[in-house]
């Protein structure tokens, strides 16, 4: 699962006008979120998206795959295509929850 610090920057720099991009190392890969809301899972330099119903349509010809062993399928976010990638991650960030907290009360 482990990702170049390079890919990631270039990721991030693909999306970057759909809002505030920023990136968190977990288990070898990397999530990056972007306004706050966990959007792109990274491992292994490939890029993948939740599947949703918001960006079906936009997917529909998308490469598909599983992140790590375990997980649901994931789309594969084509990154190159930097006005294509942002349009998405833009449609997710609308849909998409922000993470719960995990504060502990005491």
């Amino acid at each position: 699962m482990a990702c170049s610090l390079d890919f990631i920057e270039f990721v991030s720099s693909q999306i970057a006008t759909a809002g505030t991009v920023r990136c968190r190392k977990m288990f070898g890969g990397y999530i990056v979120y972007v306004d706050e809301k966990p959007v792109v899972l990274v491992c292994d330099d490939i890029p993948y998206i939740k599947e949703h119903e918001a960006i079906k349509s936009m997917m529909s010809s998308a490469e598909r795959g599983f992140p790590f062993k375990g997980a649901k399928e994931h789309y594969i976010l084509d990154v190159s295509k930097s006005d294509f990638a942002v349009n998405v991650v833009k449609a997710l960030v609308e849909v998409l929850p922000y993470p719960k907290s995990r504060k502990k009360n005491k």
